[in-house]
């Protein structure tokens, strides 16, 4: 049987493969945006790829995660430790989905690009992005005080959603030609959303992780 110096190894080993998760869906956050901004095809079509290796740095996790579990049988703080890499693996993975999704926008948005500049959504991008950046040293550092910060953000995050979504609704209404193309920039914004919801989640479980208390603090006002 393992030392438990091994263990703590495998357990070491096991959440550096989380922040490398975390920082390839970061990544391909950035890339997706930089992408929208340049009306980038190729560079779009290229994160499709880079959500392929999301997914399988995910299911690598987890199979490391459950060997451990049936092979250390581990207890009290490490199970709960295992526990919380198992979901948050599923919330970055999901993340890069996210990014996948801008990139597809991106795609069917074409060479002409979006109707208008939205500033709404270049704000939303560096809050997401941040917020993915700080939820994950969080979880570095098992820093509670930084994890509720972070949740704190999400409604700044909602606002900014609900005002593309109000300008592009009345743009619609005056220009309906407008109508495909201004929905898929209300799509980019929920994609964004969505980003920096599973951010909060991730927070949610670096308080669980160090207080053994589930706290749900991901409650909108929206």
């Amino acid at each position: 049987m393992p030392t438990r110096g091994g263990f703590q190894q495998q357990i070491n080993d096991l959440q550096d493969e989380l922040i490398v998760l975390g920082s390839m869906a970061q990544k391909a956050t950035l890339r997706a945006m930089d992408a929208f901004h340049a009306r980038d095809l190729n560079a779009a079509r290229g994160i499709a790829h880079d959500d392929n290796a999301i997914d399988e740095k995910r299911y690598s996790i987890e199979e490391e995660a459950m060997r451990i579990l049936a092979m250390q049988q581990p207890m009290a703080g490490d199970l709960r430790l295992i526990a919380a890499v198992l979901q948050l693996a599923s919330e970055i993975e999901r993340i890069g989905d996210h990014a996948e999704g801008i990139a597809r926008i991106v795609v069917m948005l074409g060479d002409e690009g979006p109707i208008r500049e939205v500033p709404e959504l270049e704000a939303m991008a560096e809050r997401a992005v941040s917020m993915l950046d700080r939820s994950l040293k969080a979880f570095v550092e098992r820093d509670t005080t930084t994890a509720r910060a972070v949740c704190d953000e999400d409604d700044e995050v909602d606002a900014l959603q609900d005002r593309v979504y109000h300008r592009l609704l009345k743009e619609m209404f005056d220009q309906p030609a407008i109508i495909t193309k201004a929905t898929y920039l209300i799509w980019v914004s929920h994609n964004l959303e969505r980003i920096a919801d599973r951010s909060t989640n991730i927070c949610e479980r670096v308080v669980f992780l160090t207080t053994g208390r589930m706290e749900e603090m991901n409650v909108s006002v929206y």
